[in-house]
């Protein structure tokens, strides 16, 4: 009876269908972050990002550093994030999770990224992000995150006669 049991539930796991990234939700395909600033010796950094765009585990987009009174430390460039499907999963169970990337500015200068995602709704929630500008030396922005993929389509009610 045993072996019988075993093999059922060989066959039962056989038969389960395997999870992949495109069981993510549609919401996830794109991803608003709101402006953000940091502040740093006398001065401050705010960072703009249009969405951000799924592709697989990867996030990118463009980024605009402007650098007050510094102008002439402003910079742009590409950034992206990597966030596996297993977290996304987790956010949509409610879960926070911690993400790495990397940005690159125009000039070439490369950026190590890190932050975590906190969600406190279905549709967004609180993001920290940290740029390190060199091994030790890091901007944190803490802000917000709206997911601006495909809603599911709205339930209309339906009346019976």
């Amino acid at each position: 009876m045993p072996r019988s049991a075993a093999i059922a539930a060989i066959l039962l796991a056989a038969a389960a269908p395997l999870r992949s990234a495109d069981d993510i939700p549609p919401r996830f395909n794109q991803v608003e972050i709101r402006p953000t600033t940091s502040s740093i010796f006398i001065g401050t950094v705010t960072m703009t990002m249009p969405p951000f765009v799924r592709r697989d585990t990867v996030f990118s987009s463009t980024y605009m550093a402007q650098v007050f009174p510094y102008f002439f430390w402003n910079e742009s460039g590409r950034i992206w994030i990597v966030v596996p499907a297993d977290k996304i999963r987790r956010v949509v169970q409610g879960e926070a999770v911690d993400f790495t990337g990397r940005g690159i500015s125009e000039s070439g200068d490369e950026r190590k990224i890190d932050g975590r995602a906190t969600p406190t709704g279905p549709s967004g929630g609180r993001i920290r992000v940290r740029v390190f500008v060199s091994r030790r030396i890091f901007l944190a922005f803490d802000t917000t995150y709206v997911l601006e993929g495909a809603a599911p389509a709205p339930v209309t009610p339906t009346r019976s006669r």
